[in-house]
């Protein structure tokens, strides 16, 4: 008995130090997990170069059509100079396709940052690189604008040192909806259909209104993948009638749009295509007999008088 019981024990506290040691490998994972996600988000804001620099950009930042908006970054190095000349340069992209949007020179014992002369104006730094300011203002931002931009910094002297944030900044400008174009397309024997083309980002929703009701519109299919192009959307509504008026709706978290139009009944085609009709015909020909009476009467007055005329002088 005593031995079964000795049994028993082992196998309890056996089983018991399996629980321990499983609790503590999960705790282990788990610290280990926390410990790489604060330092995943610790760096997120900013990128640390091996040789001391360090540069903060945002992640992300949104704007609206036609409103500016700023794309902030900041740097520091420990062996920075305030005696050595500045270039900070911001770009669309990255590598071989990166567009150079803006290009500045801050000289030594001034705090403005000199554009060169074709600068688009447009882009303009706010800040002073002096301070460690690198942000760039975009006036009048468009859909056009969104991407990614890239934030670089060169101190110029004996050493040319540079550094440039590698994950970069992403702009996602957005706008309310705008209706293009609407119109109606097709014929008698296809049918009509209402067509209607929209824009904004995000990409609207689009619904039609009929004269009583909400009518079910579909896709027209898909656009080209240009980069206008990928903020638009077109819907159309079939079996459109003459005589009626169609409401073209599109709405998006930033507003609403909406266009009316009313589909006229076609024309129906003349009888002859070229010829009078028959009425008109014998007007004309009646005016021209009357014409030709009056001219050959005239004709045959002057003559008669003509002659006249002439016994008379004859006879003097």
């Amino acid at each position: 008995m005593d031995l079964r019981r000795c049994l028993v024990s082992h196998r309890v506290l056996s089983r018991l130090r399996m629980d321990i040691q499983s609790v503590l490998r999960a705790l282990s994972l788990s610290l280990s997990l926390s410990l790489s996600l604060s330092l995943l988000l610790w760096t997120s804001g900013g990128a640390l170069g091996d040789d001391g620099w360090h540069m903060k950009v945002e992640a992300e930042v949104r704007g609206i059509e036609g409103y500016p908006v700023v794309l902030p970054c900041t740097f520091s190095h420990p062996q920075h100079s305030q005696h050595s000349s500045l270039q900070v340069i911001w770009r669309l992209g990255h590598g071989q396709g990166a567009t150079v949007l803006y290009r500045c020179s801050s000289r030594p014992g001034t705090s403005a940052c000199e554009p060169g002369p074709q600068q688009d104006q447009r882009y303009r730094l706010e800040g002073n690189p002096r301070e460690h300011v690198l942000s760039l203002r975009i006036n009048g931002a468009t859909l056009q604008d969104s991407g990614r931009y890239y934030c670089r910094v060169e101190v110029q002297g004996r050493e040319h040192i540079s550094f440039e944030d590698k994950m970069g900044t992403r702009l996602r400008v957005e706008a309310p909806p705008k209706i293009l174009d609407l119109m109606v397309e097709g014929s008698d024997q296809s049918g009509f259909r209402a067509v209607c083309r929209v824009q904004g980002s995000p990409l609207p929703d689009v619904q039609w209104l009929g004269p009583d009701d909400l009518l079910e519109g579909s896709p027209a299919g898909p656009l080209a993948q240009g980069s206008p192009a990928r903020y638009q959307t077109v819907s159309q509504l079939r079996d459109v009638e003459p005589g009626q008026r169609y409401t073209c709706s599109a709405s998006n978290p930033l507003g609403k749009d909406q266009a009316a139009l009313y589909v006229l009944a076609p024309k129906p085609p003349p009888t002859t295509a070229g010829a009078p009709p028959p009425s008109l015909l014998l007007l004309l020909s009646a005016s021209l007999g009357a014409k030709v009476l009056l001219l050959v009467g005239m004709g045959v007055w002057m003559v008669q008088a003509g002659a006249l005329q002439g016994v008379g002088c004859w006879r003097k």
